[in-house]
């Protein structure tokens, strides 16, 4: 089934309306292109084409490699990005690149403009083919973990059919469900969502806090002040405190300063293997390596919370066809093994994704 990649949801940011775009800014400096000399943040899109190809690479080599450039000029871009937006956009460690919150963020955006141009194209002439197009939001979390192995089983009952996946905060799918920016979101349980959008759980999970078998924590019993002193290695999902690994940290404390936040889990797992800190993952993700003794499980009252993945949408009077018909899908036991096996990849084996797939 071919896969291609692309990023889309600012194409529709007019249509939140000013309340919308005001919290989007709140989440990342949103760059102006060129230089008018105005005094604004001005970065260029080899600025933001190189630093796209670094967070998907997780390494300086990998973008010069395939923007055919040196790593003295991937250097030099990276600098200017990082005097222009006063941050250090990510550090260095042992098995590759740590994003600091503004360079996820970053990140993110560049490849969201670098990319609208390829969906815009592809938008039409899906149109003119007459596809059918499901757009779907979905919490980083569910989004790499689950999001695979049910697109890619739901995508292929029908030919005519392409899937849009894009990873949003979950605060932000009533906004964007209301403003038709997309059809269903996917992430999860919410008990504060508006009226405007119904809810429906269907998977259960647990989001555990495990260490490398090496690990000085590794088969002790811990008081909850050795959690808040340890480093923890943590997903996207860290980044807001709504989610479960919010929960998490917010019930041990932990400072910011022990924070280091990847551009996926499967990153920041793959630095807990190494014996390096604390990570967060689902439970029946990571079972093998829990069961052989490769990870292991943190000893200490609060490290486990239970989570609930639901489906947001509009209501059935104003829903689309194809949202209603993912919502009944999700919980049908084809759809629940796909998402617990995915499509047989390995929880380290994945890289830094796009935020857009369309499958098709």
């Amino acid at each position: 089934m071919p896969v291609t990649h692309a990023h889309f949801p600012d194409a529709h940011r007019e249509r939140l309306g000013a309340s919308g775009q005001q919290q989007l800014k709140g989440m990342v400096k949103l760059p102006a292109w060129g230089g008018s000399g105005d005094g604004r943040t001005r970065l260029t899109p080899t600025q933001l084409r190189t630093f796209a190809a670094i967070a998907r690479h997780g390494s300086s080599r990998g973008a010069a490699g395939e923007l055919d450039v040196s790593e003295a000029a991937v250097s030099s871009h990276v600098a200017a990005l990082r005097k222009e937006l006063g941050d250090d956009l990510f550090h260095r460690s042992g098995s590759g690149l740590a994003f600091t919150p503004g360079g996820l963020r970053l990140a993110a955006r560049a490849v969201e403009m670098l990319g609208l141009q390829d969906q815009t194209i592809h938008e039409i002439r899906a149109a003119g083919e007459g596809h059918r197009v499901l757009r779907v939001a979905v919490s980083s979390l569910f989004g790499e973990i689950a999001a695979p192995g049910l697109i890619e089983l739901f995508s292929s009952r029908a030919d005519d059919l392409q899937v849009e996946v894009s990873e949003w905060s979950p605060d932000q799918f009533p906004r964007l469900l209301n403003a038709r920016v997309v059809d269903v979101a996917i992430g999860p349980e919410s008990k504060s969502a508006p009226e405007s959008i119904r809810t429906n759980q269907f998977l259960r999970y647990q989001l555990v806090a495990v260490v490398g078998a090496r690990h000085r924590l590794a088969g002790r019993r811990l008081k909850p002040a050795a959690m808040a002193d340890s480093t923890w290695l943590l997903g996207p999902s860290a980044v807001d405190d709504t989610s479960s690994a919010g929960r998490i940290l917010r019930h041990f404390r932990v400072p910011e300063d022990r924070q280091r936040i990847f551009p996926n889990h499967a990153a920041a797992l793959t630095e807990a293997r190494a014996g390096h800190g604390i990570a967060l993952c689902a439970a029946h993700a990571a079972a093998s390596e829990l069961a052989d003794g490769r990870l292991v499980r943190v000893d200490v009252p609060g490290a486990m919370v239970d989570g609930v993945w639901s489906t947001f949408a509009l209501r059935h009077d104003v829903g689309t066809p194809l949202a209603n018909e993912i919502i009944r899908f999700v919980s049908t036991p084809r759809a629940i093994q796909a998402m617990l096996r995915g499509s047989g990849a390995n929880i380290g084996r994945f890289k830094p994704r796009v935020h857009v797939t369309l499958w098709s």
